[in-house]
């Protein structure tokens, strides 16, 4: 064949190694690449192309990849190798036909191509290639070798190589990374006669990795997420939602202390380079990355520390840092109960904290103090002071009970009914006010009291001693524990509004 088929033409060489690569492996891809309309195919190795003439009635190009000790080329190097092309019943036999160092000249090569009555394809890297090779008998030019001859591989086909032998003269067959039907199209505009595609159509490892490595790129990088509150700090790579790793240690109480920043920022010293960014949920009073006590009983915070910045310059990430209570009440209407929705949430534990979302943004008022509902005035003191875990244990205490709040549930006792009865109606009197004031479509109850087994069902029936008007629509919190966590990390400062 002194001229090759015109369209689509199939490089049917599989991996290396690979599942595929093996004879009857070959002879698959071959007949599927003629069903499927291809109107040649391009075959490595004597045994494969003696076994594909006989199974698919199209043109077949034959070549022989050698790796020689004292040259760089690699196809069809040898006279040898053009003989055995020619007994397998190759219908063309491509060569290396670049100007570097080799064992036979491509005069030679060609010649013995053309001895043997077969078509003789000229794979080149550069214009004065495929004159040189013209001039030595080629039938055909391909462009198969661009990019391969040193230097780094481009990531795109060589148009520019195509159209200049085109106007060669030659039949023009264009090869060498087109993966996609649109770069196909391009050569055959760019005049190829020919589009030889090969690892799209017959390496699925390769097809398989171009996948991964863009959905891997696509997706958003994690981030580093930390909760500090008054008895633990939990720090955690967090995406979309999902806590990927975390590490949780008590809470090291002494702020102040100049490594305190530094021992955080040491829980994720194991995932450098993963996060692209860091957000903190902290208890106490954040405004714009400043950090201070609201109940210093929970943790005592020197007043306006520079809590975001401080961590970034130790992580060397961008830092969002928002009050723990309102960082839960964005994971919860991002991901958990309210998703979706907009919401008032309240959290029970050592202390008690509450965040808002309307309009799909999260509140976070002039001072940073919406939805700190444990602030609200209660009985000459304070919300936090009557039904937070540190205000009943320290109730239970001054009557002569030492006990923890797990015990305290447990117990069973009068006096302990009684403690956790007097929590629950402070809180739905003030989550009733809540209700008359914001009017949330939703109240979601969280932290380690907040979701104590009973306590959401003592608060719901208090709240429903008032007016149904201002009764609130009760739900635990679906994140529990990993509300705060969550929240920050899938918070953007374009969500935040005062």
């Amino acid at each position: 064949m002194k001229r090759p088929p015109r369209g689509l033409i199939v490089s049917c060489q599989p991996v290396p190694g690979g599942p595929f690569d093996t004879v009857a492996g070959v002879v698959a891809f071959a007949r599927a690449a003629a069903a499927a309309g291809a109107c040649g195919l391009r075959i490595e190795g004597a045994e494969n192309v003696a076994a594909v003439t006989r199974a698919v009635a199209l043109p077949v190009i034959g070549l022989i990849k050698r790796d020689l000790a004292d040259s760089a080329v690699r196809i069809t190097p040898l006279i040898e190798d053009v003989a055995a092309l020619d007994a397998a019943g190759a219908h063309i036999i491509a060569v290396d036909a670049t100007a570097r160092r080799r064992p036979v000249a491509v005069a030679a090569l060609l010649a013995a191509i053309r001895a043997a009555g077969r078509g003789a394809m000229a794979d080149c890297a550069t214009p004065a290639d495929a004159r040189a090779a013209l001039a030595a008998g080629a039938d055909m030019l391909g462009s198969t070798l661009s990019g391969y001859t040193g230097g780094p591989v481009p990531p795109g086909p060589d148009l520019a190589l195509v159209r200049a032998l085109s106007g060669l003269g030659a039949p023009v067959l264009a090869e060498g990374r087109y993966n996609t039907p649109a770069l196909a199209a391009a050569a055959i505009r760019a005049g190829a006669d020919a589009v030889v595609v090969g690892s799209a159509i017959t390496r699925p490892e390769h097809v398989t990795g171009w996948f991964a490595d863009a959905i891997a790129a696509a997706a958003p990088a994690p981030v580093l997420a930390f909760d500090i509150g008054g008895s633990k700090t939990l720090a955690a790579l967090v995406r979309d939602g999902v806590v990927l790793d975390r590490r949780q240690i008590a809470t090291d109480r002494d702020v102040a202390d100049p490594g305190w920043v530094q021992r955080v920022a040491a829980l994720a010293r194991d995932w450098q380079g993963a996060a692209g960014r860091a957000a903190i949920a902290a208890t106490g009073l954040v405004r714009d990355g400043a950090w201070s006590a609201v109940n210093p009983d929970v943790l005592a915070i020197p007043p306006g520390f520079p809590l975001a910045s401080r961590l970034a310059d130790a992580l060397g990430l961008p830092v969002l840092a928002v009050n723990d209570a309102q960082a839960a009440a964005w994971g919860e209407h991002r991901f958990g109960a309210a998703k979706g929705s907009d919401l008032l949430f309240v959290t029970v534990s050592s202390g008690i904290g509450g965040g808002i979302v309307r309009g799909g943004r999260l509140l976070t008022g002039d001072r940073g103090l919406a939805g700190s509902l444990g602030q609200l005035p209660v009985g000459g003191g304070t919300l936090e002071q009557v039904a937070s875990g540190f205000g009943v244990t320290r109730r239970a205490r001054a009557l002569g009970h030492d006990i923890d709040m797990p015990g305290l549930f447990a117990r069973g006792a009068p006096w302990s009914e009684r403690l956790l009865d007097e929590a629950a109606r402070a809180l739905a009197d003030a989550l009733v006010g809540a209700q008359a004031l914001l009017d949330p479509p939703l109240v979601a109850l969280g932290g380690g009291v907040g979701l104590a087994e009973g306590f959401l069902g003592r608060v719901t029936a208090a709240c429903a001693g008032h007016s149904g008007l201002v009764t609130p629509r009760l739900v635990a919190a679906g994140l529990r524990g990993a509300a705060g966590i969550v929240g920050a990390a899938g918070l953007d400062p374009s969500d935040l509004a005062n």
